[in-house]
């Protein structure tokens, strides 16, 4: 088999050889050197294999905005929504974590749906033990992983009443050791309820990180490590809910929509259609509401 390889590259080699033309010949005009006597005959070069080709990187190198640009960008949406609010409905830090417990592959709509009644019921720790998971399971069972989350929310309740006093801890250790709280809903309490510079990556901010460059990361935790080192310290309290906006309702996740961005000329994306950025007169409006997003992971 490694004969019938060799083949057609001796043929080749042969073919090039000016040792098949008669002895003698030689281009017209072309005079022997020195190092070659008139009528010797030439040997091809031993053929080099083609060095396999090599990927051009994807777009601009990672680092292609400039502090300037960074800073522009979180000006617009600044300038858009200045004081830019979470869609779950809550009515104090216990609701608040809840509701986020509960948006695990969920939509804010169906959630909210759901914890009307619920809140209404119970707003405490002490209430939603109270209630039992049973009618907690009745009233969320049109959310997904409904029975798991029901038990999650008892479990959670009676260990903010053991443990810290029925209040919810504006800590991030101390959320994290809670029942079905991982660090994104902790850093959404942290951010919705205390008010603390934190941000939580979701399904939107870790698609926004990596299609505009502007944090590239496989992990939410590598996203948002990225973002905290970008993004200046006076955004940095508005900066979640100003992403997941911008993911939720302009650059979505099956087609941006380009035409709606107020960052269009900054945007280092693959995918945009548009270098011409919304005007901020006409965003501040509102970021177009399009049909509801799909569940968040």
């Amino acid at each position: 088999m490694a004969a019938d390889q060799q083949k057609p590259r001796e043929k080749s080699v042969k073919s090039r050889s000016p040792a098949a033309k008669p002895a003698g010949t030689r281009p017209a005009g072309k005079a022997p050197s020195a190092a070659q006597p008139a009528g010797a005959t030439t040997r091809a070069a031993p053929m080099r294999p083609k060095p396999a080709a090599r990927k051009a990187p994807a777009g601009k190198p990672v680092g292609s905005y400039t502090a300037d640009e960074i800073r522009t960008i979180f000006e617009r949406f600044r300038a858009v929504a200045p004081e830019p609010k979470g869609e779950l409905d809550h009515v104090n830090p216990f609701t608040l974590l809840v509701a986020v417990v509960l948006s695990a592959q969920a939509t804010d709509v169906g959630v909210n749906k759901a914890t009307r009644e619920l809140f209404r019921l119970a707003d405490t720790p002490a209430k939603m033990v109270a209630l039992g998971e049973d009618r907690v399971r009745d009233l969320i069972k049109t959310i997904g992983l409904f029975r798991n989350k029901a038990k999650n929310t008892i479990l959670l309740s009676q260990a903010l009443l053991d443990r810290f006093g029925g209040e919810v801890p504006a800590d991030r250790d101390a959320l994290v050791s809670l029942p079905g709280v991982g660090r994104k809903t902790a850093n959404v309490v942290l951010n919705g309820a205390f008010g603390q510079p934190t941000l939580a990556v979701d399904t939107h901010i870790l698609r926004l990180g990596n299609r505009l460059r502007l944090a590239p990361g496989k992990t939410p935790d590598e996203v948002e490590a990225a973002l905290l080192k970008v993004i200046p310290d006076e955004f940095l309290r508005h900066a979640h809910h100003w992403l997941i906006l911008h993911g939720r309702y302009v650059c979505k996740a099956r087609k941006p929509d380009c035409a709606q961005c107020v960052i269009a000329d900054l945007c280092r994306s693959d995918e945009k259609t548009n270098a011409v950025p919304l005007p901020l007169e006409i965003a501040r409006a509102g970021y177009p509401r399009g049909a509801e997003p799909a569940p968040e992971a």
